[in-house]
Parts: structure tokens; C-alpha cells; sequence
């Protein structure tokens, strides 16, 4: 007998094992999460909540809690191109605080700083405010086997050594780049690989920005005579930073603390006080699982895709993976979901890997070969030009990493079996926009984000998507929608139609029939509903 028995077992008890637990209890769904760890964060792994994510945090209801965490909101976030803080700056990309910020008009909300030790404890809160959701620190997975009813995990009690069963319907590994989960399911990863080794290190100096005459930023970026070699991120834009010193995919050195303090004081330009706190040596790696799950059990987050920081994608990815896997496993587990239903879950997570992966990449090679030469140190007319054009290929070449709001709003789901494509595209015109990072249009096409736009009553279009799906109809059609909601209740399938009479409304939503899913995703539009209602929805829930 097991001792325990839930819904959904999540093993892995970071950001996106927090995110997806905390989902599942907010959609009624019972889960148990398994942290080996005890849930406290020494080296923060990101920094960046993206502006999808920050919907998603809107939608249960933490923006707050986001907004007022640790992270200085008046700290400016520029990011700075520089030989030294007390030599050259070559260049600059200005960008507002937190405080300063506003939301694009594409969405509600705009992209946050906070931290993954901030981060954590507010998706710790969220998950543990759901009824029957129950967080496991110091747990372990040892093993799990699988049947055609569910999985039996045995789990190990790091505090008292003891072993336990726990039974579940599903199994989802949360569990990093090295997860277990993964491997006792034999899925192998392909990809570049390995890309560079770095070593991280997180220093106390609440003097920093005064040790040196360069105005404040959020990144600053180190230029050597053979190129970019080191960054340092203000951690809480106060008295904590993160300097990285990026090495190559050859050497894997191990620097002593003398070693650390050295670079820092290269990066200065003389040497200053300063306490370290933590040092994390990790590889940067760029790689995505060929299969996302098997059976009834599956993978999300770091478990599938590896990537490099240089865009900020990885964890924002990885809530995506949540999100999506949520709803399908909740509406599996209600009846109203079929076996196609988990089985898109890959088909549509996956080239989102593939893509920002192969985006992150590029981000690093354009840092990598980045003009560089010894003249930029040099007080002279051949030293200013020689720091103008290292300055300036930076700007232009990084800019897609600091704008690449495509990159998190555009993801669009083209070959989805429970998304309905009824109008012939432009594949040129699909791939273009595939590999656009900038520029975001919003869009009602299938598979596609369904768009922002504001209604009457102070309420974002976004606000009406998450608990089921949503049928935005022009409100003097919104009647013949009849049909549909009555299968939808004959079906199971939770459905309600939202009629909307706002001219701007209906203009970005292009057609007089938008049918939504839970995740905020379009599953089918129309200019009239199509006659056979329950084969739309038996479509759509995957049956």
C-alpha cells in the first residue's frame, strides 16, 4: 500500500516544479512535490521573469508578490560595455528600473527583476496556498514504475533515512539537467552541447557603485584585449552582484578565492573590498531531450532543454512547459481529456526548445566574436576608434537579447494535433516569424497567444483565460454559439463564451469566433461555427 496517493507527483522543487504544482492546485488538483533540497537558493540561477511568465503570475494572482520583493526597484537596469569600471566605457543600452518601467502595449504586465532566491519563495508561497497541494523538502526519488493506471514512486526521507511509496496517475520530473526522471525513462539529449565553462561567484559590497565614476547599471559587460571575458549583474541592486568569469569549451579551471578576488579587482580596475558568499563552477550547454515523456510520466524545464542564460529564457521556457502540461494533465484527470491531449504536449513544447536554445546560442556567439583588440586600452585617436567599433558591435549585435520580446510572447504552436488550422498560411511567412526575435505581432492564428487588448471594464482580454476554454464572439453573434456550449456540457468540457461589442477588441482578435484554451493559447477561430460542434471539441480535449 502506498503511503501516499495524489494526483500528479512533481519531482524537483524549482521554479518550474513550483509553478507547475501550484497550477495543478489552483485548477482543484491534488500534488505532492519531492525537493531534495531544503528550498533555500545560494547561487541564483536567474534574475529575469519574462513577461509571459509575469501573465501567468497575473492570472494567480502574485504580481505582488513579485513586484515587492527584495530586488531595489529604483535601480536602473542598463546594460554597460566597458575595459574596466575605472577605464573605458564603450558602450551603453539605457533601460529604465523596475519602478520605471511600463507594460508594452502587447500586455497587462512587463518583464520583472527578481531573482531566483526571491523568485523561489514566492512560487513556494503560491503552490503551498492551494488546498491540495503538499510540498516535500528533503525527499528524494529513488525509483518509480509505471502501469496502465498510474505510477508508483519510492521516495527517501533525507532527514530519517526512511523509504516510502507514493502512488499517482501521473509523474512529472522537474528535476534539472541532470534529472533522474529522464534518465530511468532512457531519454538521451542532443544538441551543440557543450558551449563554454564558467564559474560564478556572488559577492557582498555595498559600496560597489561608488568605488568607481561609470552611472549605475543592472549588467556590466567586461571587453579584453581578446574579447567579452566577464560579467557582473547587481543580484538585488543593492550590496549583492554576480560576477561570471565565461571560459571556453576546453579548459575547466578551479580558481582559488585569491584567483576570484583577482578577476574582480581586473574588472574594477584596482582592488577593493569585497566578502564572497558563494562560488558555483557550471557548464553552459545547449542541449534538448529528443522525447518529453513516456507513458504517464514526463519532463519540463531543465529535465528537456538546456540553454545558455545570454537571453533569458530558460526558466521563462520552463513555466511555459508548466503551464501547458497543467491544464492537460488536469483535464486527463477530470475525463474530459483524451490521450491526444498528452501527447501534444511534446509536439508543441518542443520546438519552443529547439528555438530558444538555437536563439541563446547565437546571443553568446555574437558576445564571443565580437571585434576585439589591444588597441582599446589605448589613450589615443586609434584607441577611440577601436572602442567605438567594439562598443557598437556589442549594441547592435546584443539588442535582440535585450528586446527579444518575440522570443516570449511568439511562441506559436503550428503542428499541434488539438489546435483546429482551418485556413491555408504562408510557410515563408511562418518561419519568418519563427525566427524573429524583436519584432512581436499578435496574432489569433491557431496555436498562437491569443492578444492583449484592454476592455470596458479595466480588465485585460488575458483576464477572461486560464479555467477553461473561453469562445471570444463578436457580441451579435454570441447567441448562435448555442450549439457549442451545449455539447461542451454535454461533453464535460468546461467552455463559456465571452461577447464582446468593443470595436477595438474585435479588431485585434480578427475574427467574429476565437476559441481559447486554458493556457492562453487559440485552438480554433471561424467567421461561422462550424456544424458539427463535438467534433471541434473532441479535437481540441484531444478524444
Amino acid at each position: 500500500m502506498a503511503e501516499l496517493d495524489t494526483d500528479v507527483l512533481v519531482v524537483g522543487g524549482g521554479p518550474v516544479g513550483l509553478a507547475l504544482a501550484g497550477d495543478l492546485g489552483w485548477r482543484g488538483r491534488r500534488c505532492v512535490l519531492a525537493e531534495q533540497g531544503d528550498g533555500s537558493i545560494l547561487q541564483a540561477k536567474m534574475d529575469g521573469v519574462g513577461i509571459r511568465t509575469m501573465e501567468f503570475c497575473r492570472r494567480w494572482g502574485i504580481v505582488g508578490d513579485v513586484e515587492s520583493s527584495a530586488y531595489k526597484r529604483d535601480y536602473p537596469q542598463d546594460n554597460v560595455y566597458l575595459t574596466a569600471l575605472d577605464g573605458y566605457e564603450l558602450e551603453r543600452e539605457p533601460l529604465p528600473s523596475m519602478r520605471d518601467d511600463v507594460p508594452p502595449p502587447d500586455s497587462p504586465q512587463k518583464r520583472e527583476r527578481c531573482p531566483q532566491n526571491m523568485f523561489d519563495p514566492v512560487l513556494q508561497k503560491f503552490a503551498r496556498s492551494q488546498p491540495g497541494v503538499e510540498l516535500r523538502y528533503r525527499h528524494r526519488l529513488l525509483s518509480f514504475r509505471q502501469d496502465a493506471d498510474g505510477v508508483a514512486s519510492t521516495l527517501a526521507d533525507l532527514e530519517s533515512g526512511r523509504e516510502f511509496e507514493v502512488r499517482s496517475r501521473f509523474l512529472v520530473g522537474c528535476d534539472g539537467g541532470r534529472s533522474a526522471v529522464r534518465q530511468q525513462l532512457g531519454i538521451a539529449m542532443h544538441g551543440e552541447g557543450l558551449l563554454t565553462h564558467t564559474t560564478n561567484v556572488i559577492f557582498r559590497c555595498p559600496n560597489f557603485n561608488s568605488l568607481h565614476d561609470k552611472k549605475p547599471g543592472y549588467r556590466y559587460m567586461f571587453v579584453g584585449a581578446h574579447g567579452v571575458w566577464a560579467t557582473i549583474v547587481a543580484i538585488n541592486g543593492n550590496d549583492q552582484w554576480r560576477m561570471s568569469i565565461i571560459g571556453n569549451d576546453q579548459d575547466n579551471p578551479v580558481y582559488s578565492e585569491d584567483e576570484l578576488k583577482a578577476f574582480a579587482y581586473r574588472a574594477m580596475g584596482r582592488p577593493f573590498g569585497l566578502e564572497i558568499l558563494s562560488i558555483l563552477r557550471w557548464t553552459r550547454v545547449e542541449q534538448v531531450a529528443e522525447r518529453y515523456g513516456e507513458g504517464r510520466v514526463f519532463i519540463a524545464g531543465d529535465a528537456c532543454h538546456l540553454t545558455s542564460p545570454t537571453g533569458g529564457l530558460g526558466m521563462n521556457t520552463g513555466i511555459g512547459d508548466a503551464v501547458d502540461l497543467s491544464w492537460k494533465l488536469a483535464a486527463c484527470l477530470e475525463g474530459w481529456g483524451g490521450p491526444r491531449l498528452l501527447e501534444s504536449y511534446e509536439l508543441e513544447r518542443r520546438p519552443v526548445a529547439l528555438r530558444i536554445t538555437r536563439f541563446s546560442t547565437g546571443n553568446l556567439r555574437i558576445m564571443q566574436r565580437v571585434p576585439h583588440t589591444a588597441q582599446i586600452f589605448e589613450d589615443s585617436e586609434a584607441g577611440r576608434q577601436a572602442r567605438e567599433r567594439v562598443g557598437q558591435a556589442l549594441k547592435a549585435g546584443l539588442r535582440r537579447e535585450w528586446f527579444s520580446k518575440n522570443m516570449h510572447l511568439g511562441n506559436r504552436y503550428v503542428e499541434s494535433p488539438v489546435c483546429v488550422y482551418a485556413e491555408p498560411e504562408d510557410e515563408a511567412q511562418v518561419r519568418a516569424e519563427y525566427e524573429e526575435a524583436v519584432r512581436y505581432v499578435p496574432s489569433t492564428r491557431p496555436g498562437a497567444r491569443a492578444p492583449h487588448a484592454w476592455l470596458a471594464d479595466g480588465r485585460s482580454t488575458l483576464d477572461l483565460f486560464g479555467r477553461g476554454f473561453v469562445l471570444v464572439a463578436r457580441a451579435d453573434r454570441a447567441a448562435a454559439a448555442g450549439p457549442l456550449a451545449q455539447a461542451a456540457e454535454r461533453l464535460g468540457v468546461p467552455l463559456r463564451v465571452a461577447p464582446i461589442g468593443q470595436p477595438e477588441v474585435l479588431a485585434a482578435y480578427e475574427k467574429p469566433y476565437v476559441l481559447v484554451r486554458p493556457d492562453g493559447h487559440v485552438a480554433w477561430r471561424g467567421d461561422a461555427l462550424p456544424g458539427d460542434a463535438q467534433w471541434l471539441l473532441n479535437t481540441i480535449c484531444g478524444r
